[in-house]
């Protein structure tokens, strides 16, 4: 079993930046891709970006590009989720979740094996 812990999230103006983390543990050398999505209110969960094990490989949503950065925190078993210039659209619950290896990124729909149960981001004047 592999359990995530996401950290961060809070209340931001828009056009300010925040970070969010997230620390994955238990079985961890099982893991192959670890990342964010996010769910607006009312929305349907969306993929953010996603981060190989090694940080060598990053997938990101058309949205993200520019303004959102993965990266790996100097434990591989540590993402964080650099924010910038953020707007009132980007209030989300923020998930972080992981990708057992064996199976490969296909896309925004592929399916992922763990969850994090979320960080609240809210963007407001």
């Amino acid at each position: 079993q592999v359990q995530l812990v996401e950290s961060g999230g809070g209340s931001v103006q828009p056009g300010g930046s925040l970070r969010i983390s997230c620390e994955a543990s238990g079985r961890t050398v099982s893991i192959n891709w670890m990342g964010w999505f996010r769910q607006a209110p009312g929305k349907e969960r969306e993929f953010v970006s996603l981060i190989d094990w090694s940080g060598g490989v990053v997938h990101e949503a058309d949205f993200a590009k520019g303004r959102f950065t993965v990266s790996r925190g100097n434990a591989p078993t540590t993402i964080h989720l650099e924010m910038a210039t953020l707007q009132p659209e980007d209030t989300a619950v923020y998930y972080c979740a992981a990708m057992l290896d064996g199976r490969g990124w296909t896309g925004p729909g592929t399916a992922m094996d763990y969850w994090g149960k979320g960080t609240l981001v809210t963007v407001s004047s």
